[in-house]
């Protein structure tokens, strides 16, 4: 081998590397739920330079991973790296949410306070996050307890979302005081005897 072309490949091995290093690898479960919970998925996923579309549409269409419905379906209701395409967006979160996700749960729940996408029906909200709250989703939860405070739902089940809430562990201060200020809000639509049995450790049948 000559001196010249030694130096030269020498010469390209960083720029080799740098470029490898470039490749992005496909998000973990653990990775997708955290860039979910912090509603970091789709700068994520730009931040990526849309490099995983396909990867990302074929764990959602194919291998029917909820977590990958959810961020395809995310993807399709905001146009981002692809076409917008609300309905088949919509259609993907309740698939999510049929298989479990709470985070699909949550996520169709808020569209339909909201009215994004859909007609405003927060009767319908308390619906879809209502599961995912008795299964101890702390965001579902304080979105249970929001509509219930905003009068929606039955007032039969306004000692059970206190309760639930009320007796949940936080894992930050910010978290734990909105938590309190929707409960607040909660306690005027409820008779004191009520307030006092959902703040007990174990919820009582009356």
């Amino acid at each position: 081998m000559s001196r010249y072309l030694l130096l030269s490949i020498v010469a390209l091995t960083p720029a080799l590397s740098w470029a490898e290093t470039r490749a992005v690898d496909i998000y973990s479960q653990e990775q997708l739920i955290e860039l979910i919970r912090t509603k970091q998925y789709l700068t994520r996923v730009t931040g990526d330079d849309c490099q995983l579309v396909q990867d990302i549409e074929a764990r959602a269409e194919v291998l029917k991973q909820p977590l990958y419905q959810y961020l395809w379906a995310e993807m399709l209701n905001h146009g981002i790296c692809v076409k917008a395409n609300p309905p088949r967006g919509i259609s993907l979160l309740r698939d999510s949410a049929e298989q479990g996700s709470a985070e699909a749960m949550l996520r169709i729940a808020e569209y339909y306070h909201d009215g994004q996408f859909v007609i405003k029906d927060r009767e319908r909200a308390i619906h879809y996050v209502m599961p995912a709250a008795a299964n101890g989703d702390l965001p579902s939860r304080m979105m249970l307890v929001r509509l219930f405070g905003e009068g929606y739902g039955s007032p039969r089940d306004f000692e059970m979302g206190y309760h639930w809430l009320y007796n949940d562990v936080f894992s930050d201060e910010a978290t734990k005081q909105k938590a309190l200020e929707l409960l607040k809000v909660l306690e005027q639509k409820m008779p004191p005897s009520a307030v006092a049995r959902a703040k007990q450790e174990h919820l009582r049948s009356r």
